[in-house]
């Protein structure tokens, strides 16, 4: 399946669906293939239905501002890019407003895949 994505800009920003007990949400995911995990903003998982506070499994996460603990949990399922992954594991953080995406898009969410970004094109394949 071929995404479109706009390559002027300075992210490669991907459309996902994640998926929980209270619903899901659209979201502005950030396509990184420096970040070993999948990172959604705090308030969004909130909003589908869970409890980042109250999850004892932590996952140490480096930022730009430094070396920080975040919450993982298990949602129902993240879809992006035409794969769904369903009972995946994603870590919670609070995002900047400045950072203009609700999360990153990790290399976990991508393994066992041939992923293809063709800047002059902006098309994104996963296959």
């Amino acid at each position: 399946m071929s995404v479109p994505f706009d390559s002027r800009q300075g992210l490669v920003v991907v459309r996902a669906e994640v998926t929980g007990p209270a619903g899901s949400a659209v979201l502005r995911l950030a396509l990184d293939t420096g970040a070993s995990v999948t990172l959604i903003n705090t308030a969004i998982a909130v909003s589908i239905g869970y409890d980042p506070s109250s999850v004892a499994n932590r996952l140490q996460i480096t930022t730009g501002s430094g070396v920080e603990f975040a919450p993982k949990i298990e949602v129902e399922s993240v879809r992006a890019l035409g794969r769904v992954q369903e009972g995946f594991s994603v870590v919670c953080h609070t995002l900047p407003p400045s950072a203009g995406v609700d999360g990153l898009l990790g290399l976990d969410f991508l393994r066992d895949c041939r992923l293809t970004i063709d800047f002059r094109s902006g098309q994104i394949v996963l296959n």
